[in-house]
């Protein structure tokens, strides 16, 4: 059952992420099918490219040129116009885990998150690097000691870069700098303190609030899927939540402003984001539902 205010819009996947809104289309990517593919209000889907590797974060050079993340062998993968899939950056000498999300800018520039840890909730809790790929596929380490950095924005006016950080009950803002470059990073919202566990099961025990996948709207908002709360959450600069959506019983992960005027939220949902359970599955779920406020800046 589809929780009001959400309605259905597409069904049958194995685990959504990195919902974006291109072209007149929503394009996503399915982890455990390894398919990018796009999506229609009445459902249809048609597959844009297949990445053996586990595709995650989406972005488009100025050229139009898809960048598709490849989660599992560190890379950002770039879909040529004659449908090649061939490696745009090799990001493996700065993520310390499966590359995931990814916000490419106006000018062709990719800010690259990842894990930046073993998900076993015995294993160590480490930090991560975010990785600023080139337009020409140069890559390079903007920033370190984050904790997941995951969803990723960039404001309107380019000036700055707005990070979830999953596993550190905050979301991060960095001025971005002529080429690219990060300034230090600072607090955008936060809502516990940092967990100071040795391990991803204690980590995971002391968090609030597990950003996940984002995006922002013309009044400076973020929305953020909730990966922990099962809710999706508006929140101001600051950190005052403004609104929240329940998912009910499925899990939200990634969500994106897009339709007519970008006033639709579509979010991700799942029942949960265990590997084990979610590849031989097909229960997650696309939804979506109308807002005030449209999308704005990047993705």
């Amino acid at each position: 059952m589809t929780p009001s205010p959400f309605r259905p819009v597409a069904a049958g996947f194995s685990f959504l992420e990195g919902p974006r809104w291109h072209d007149g289309r929503l394009w996503l990517s399915d982890f455990y099918t390894h398919q990018v593919f796009t999506v229609g209000d009445d459902g249809r889907t048609q597959v844009i490219a297949t990445v053996p590797q586990q595709p995650s974060g989406l972005g488009w050079l100025p050229d139009g040129r898809l960048l598709i993340c490849s989660m599992r062998d560190r890379r950002v993968m770039r879909l040529e116009p004659d449908g090649r899939l061939v490696v745009h950056a090799d990001l493996s000498h700065i993520a310390g885990g499966h590359v995931n999300d990814m916000v490419v800018d106006a000018q062709g520039r990719a800010y690259v998150g990842n894990f930046g840890l073993d998900m076993r909730s015995d294993a160590p809790m480490t930090l991560a690097r975010l990785a600023l790929v080139q337009p020409d596929g140069q890559a390079s380490v903007a920033a370190e000691g984050l904790y997941f950095p995951n969803g990723s924005m960039v404001t309107p006016d380019g000036r700055t870069l707005i990070v979830c950080e999953t596993f550190g009950n905050r979301i991060s803002a960095f001025d971005i700098q002529p080429g690219g470059g990060l300034g230090p990073r600072r607090d955008w919202a936060v809502f516990g303190p940092v967990p100071q566990a040795a391990d991803v099961r204690g980590a995971t025990a002391a968090l609030v609030v597990a950003p996940d996948g984002a995006v922002l709207d013309a009044e400076g908002a973020v929305w953020f899927a909730d990966a922990l709360g099962r809710r999706v959450v508006r929140v101001a600069e600051g950190g005052r939540i403004l609104q929240e959506l329940p998912t009910g019983p499925m899990g939200a992960f990634a969500c994106t402003l897009g339709g007519p005027g970008r006033r639709t939220l579509y979010v991700c949902v799942a029942p949960d984001s265990m590997e084990h359970k979610r590849t031989p599955a097909r229960e997650a779920v696309l939804w979506a539902t109308d807002v005030a406020v449209p999308g704005a800046g990047c993705p």
